[in-house]
């Protein structure tokens, strides 16, 4: 019989190139890891079919419950790097109860403008801070899941650099 083991991840602890936006991050989507498709048809084989050619952009948003200048003094310099944590911990039930895990998210993101908000009345103002992803790793209790460092043509998964044949090939 399959041992069963259900994780959950309920809450997290967001920062912002260092500083605690614990309580003031409402939500933060992070980009999906999706290959650029490219279609190959060719003699012998009896349909098309789809290979991969490199990874589509990566894009994330982050949501703010309320105006902090701060991060929109951050957000605003379109042309300076911002280092973004997601710390975070993982629950793992099964049948000798709950293990803990501590997870962390890196990245190093673009910002692709600073929101002005939106206000209504009795409402709290909710600013959303568009950004490009550069530089993403993943770690779980110390095991490296995935790096992707987009400058440096990097692409790790469990460690193991997918990309390291291609740096190779064209002499970087």
């Amino acid at each position: 019989m399959a041992k069963i083991e259900i994780n959950r991840v309920t809450n997290a602890g967001i920062y912002v190139n260092g500083d605690s936006y614990i309580g003031k991050a409402e939500e933060i989507n992070l980009p999906m890891i999706k290959p650029v498709m490219s279609e190959h048809k060719s003699l012998g084989l009896n349909s098309k079919i789809e290979l991969p050619s490199g990874i589509d952009k990566l894009e994330g948003k982050i949501k703010f419950n309320s105006k902090y200048p701060r991060v929109q003094q951050t957000f605003a310099d379109i042309f300076t790097h911002i280092q973004l944590q997601v710390r975070y911990q993982l629950e793992s039930y099964g049948s000798s109860g709950r293990t803990l895990k501590k997870g962390v998210i890196l990245l190093t993101v673009q910002s692709k403008g600073v929101p002005g908000g939106n206000f209504k009345q009795h409402d709290n103002v909710e600013l959303e801070s568009d950004f490009n992803v550069l530089y993403m790793k993943e770690i779980i209790d110390g095991e490296e899941i995935f790096e992707i460092d987009v400058y440096s043509n990097i692409y790790k998964v469990k460690g193991v650099d997918l990309l390291s044949d291609f740096k190779n090939a064209i002499g970087g």
